[in-house]
């Protein structure tokens, strides 16, 4: 299938369900995959082992100003400025500096919306990348199970994930988001369902724990980089949210 890659630094806005009005920055390349997940879902494809060269500290901030100054001599609303792009943003090795300098200009432009980050929860461990995320206004955490043989066949993590240390990261931070993304099919002849009670239990009693502000559940919304994926009916996804409700946690859907 054909996939999806974001090709400017600054894109959108996006209206999202999730995030409103919502502009991204992308710390990635714009011709590639680079991310520390190699997940069979993603809409960026597979992740490229690589190297290339990231977009500057100061480059990021001259395309955001740029576009937050155009925004706002026009009256164009934005909700959210949203680190997403084509891999995991955190791996940028100036981006606790870019997140300053993203606050500041908000801050110019549009003191009302809010800093969101989307990120695969992998780098949780480390103390540099903490101090952003007690910046950040919306932490948004992948948690697609918590199952070690469901991760290492969805997700794919390259290099060394510890999974039960990052659920332990993850009950500690101050309301962080969980983002779940639901799947069905199967890849390289495995079974590929974490809607069934054997992953649904665990992860419910683990979201007890972690105890998030909110917890987004969503499914397949454009191609992958395998065909023998399938997207998860929207009904599902309501009983599963509603399952989460019980347990007193905010839930949006995304189907």
């Amino acid at each position: 299938m054909g996939t999806f890659l974001f090709d400017k630094i600054i894109f959108g806005p996006v209206a999202s369900r999730r995030l409103g009005n919502s502009l991204g920055i992308n710390l990635l390349p714009v011709n590639k995959k680079i991310c520390n997940f190699d997940c069979i879902y993603c809409e960026c494809g597979l992740t490229d082992g690589t190297k290339d060269k990231l977009p500057s500290r100061a480059n990021v901030r001259f395309e955001l100003e740029k576009t937050l100054a155009e925004f706002s001599s026009n009256n164009k609303p934005i909700d959210t400025i949203t680190f997403a792009g084509n891999g995991e943003p955190t791996l940028h090795k100036d981006f606790n500096g870019i997140i300053d300098d993203t606050f500041e200009l908000r801050n110019t432009y549009f003191p009302q919306a809010k800093i969101a980050l989307l990120s695969n929860s992998t780098t949780l461990g480390s103390t540099k990348i903490q101090k952003a995320f007690e910046k950040i206004d919306q932490n948004i955490l992948k948690l697609d199970s918590v199952n070690p043989a469901t991760v290492e066949l969805i997700n794919c993590p390259i290099g060394k994930f510890n999974l039960a240390k990052t659920i332990e990261i993850l009950k500690k931070l101050p309301s962080p988001i969980i983002q779940t993304m639901f799947i069905r099919g199967s890849f390289r002849g495995k079974e590929v369902d974490n809607t069934i009670e054997q992953e649904l239990v665990p992860w419910l009693n683990t979201l007890k724990e972690i105890n998030p502000a909110m917890v987004m559940i969503y499914t397949i919304a454009r191609d992958t980089p395998f065909e023998t994926l399938e997207k998860v009916p929207e009904e599902v996804l309501k009983e599963i949210a509603q399952r989460v409700e019980n347990l007193g946690i905010e839930t949006q859907i995304s189907a």
